[in-house]
């Protein structure tokens, strides 16, 4: 295997240490030119792994990394940020250039990247209690469903799943298939243009196991959350957008999301520390149900400013809660990469 892992960031990830949450994913490379290097650092891990550590979650996260991206300031801000990592190198990372147009986001791929093969993790991450699968290029495979405890809570952004990627050729839609990742999610998170339009949630639930929930984001009109059942799904249910003060990029939201949901599952309503006991309802195996109201402020941030340094920390989602938060998105985020 000509991939090398080691450890970085601060912290030994030890006892009272030890993360709570551990994500997996390669880091992509968004084709940038106002950025001096000609890119950004990003992917769901990189996105996810800021927003749990700035909402206040002990975080770890395993990173595939290509020769340029080995050495990325941002990984100086998830390690500032208490994020221990463990470092893939990977010979080819998956690389994208973004294109807003009137009719939305067209993305083209640059590399696809190369697959992120199951490595293995410090004992101590191994009891963590939630763990996110945030694939941007489809490089996660089955096999990393074995490599997770069964007692822990998964949660999975499915985009990265759901894409057809070429070098040099526009992103295209990959049809929804089964699969030992998808059916090991408790959680499971996706855009509504991540699937054909007029999708609903039932074709898409009987890939989840019976109790898992399955979240599709619809921009400014909020989204849907259904709860998953053995003949299909149980209820649907709407939450409501937050309204960001601009926008200036949407790449990332959909991976903040996720991470503020997972914290909310850890940490019970509004991120908080310890859990409520009562008055929140159960999801899964005895796991509180996440807060997308908490989410979606913390989404509502990403948006606002170009990179990983607009995702922002539990304060300021907290002061967006606040205010007149029930408002949709100055301009719908369409994109989690």
């Amino acid at each position: 295997m000509s991939e090398r892992a080691e450890t970085a960031g601060r912290g030994r990830g030890v006892g009272p240490d030890a993360p709570e949450v551990v994500i997996v994913g390669a880091a992509s490379r968004d084709l940038a030119p106002d950025d001096p290097r000609g890119w950004r650092l990003g992917g769901g891990v990189a996105y996810a792994a800021l927003t749990c550590a700035r909402l206040g979650v002990r975080t770890a996260a395993v990173i595939g990394l290509d020769p340029q991206a080995r050495d990325a300031q941002e990984l100086e801000l998830l390690a500032g940020a208490g994020v221990l990592l463990l470092h893939v190198s990977l010979p080819h990372g998956p690389v994208f250039r973004n294109l807003e147009t009137p009719g939305g986001r067209v993305q083209a791929c640059i590399d696809p990247g190369r697959p992120l093969p199951p490595v293995a993790v410090p004992e101590a991450w191994r009891g963590a209690r939630a763990w996110i699968l945030a694939p941007v290029a489809g490089e996660l495979d089955d096999a990393w469903a074995d490599s997770i405890p069964a007692n822990a809570y998964v949660a999975l952004g499915w985009q990265g799943l759901l894409r057809v990627l070429r070098a040099g050729a526009d992103v295209r839609r990959r049809e929804p298939s089964a699969g030992r990742l998808v059916r090991r999610a408790d959680l499971v998170s996706l855009s509504e243009h991540d699937v054909v339009p007029g999708t609903r949630p039932e074709e898409l639930a009987r890939f989840l196991h019976p109790g898992a929930l399955l979240v599709v984001s619809r921009g400014a009109a909020g989204g849907l959350v259904a709860d998953v059942t053995g003949g299909g799904v149980g209820s649907v249910a709407p939450y409501q957008a937050v309204m960001a003060a601009h926008q200036v990029d949407a790449t990332g939201a959909g991976d903040t999301f996720l991470g503020a949901l997972v914290t909310s599952v850890l940490r019970g309503k509004q991120g908080a520390e310890p859990a409520p006991a009562d008055g929140v309802e159960a999801a899964g195996e005895g796991w509180p149900a996440p807060d997308l109201r908490f989410a979606a402020a913390a989404a509502s941030f990403t948006v606002e400013g170009p990179g990983m340094e607009a995702v922002p920390d539990r304060a300021a989602v907290m002061r967006r809660l606040a205010g007149p938060a029930a408002q949709p998105f100055a301009e719908p985020p369409s994109s989690s990469t």
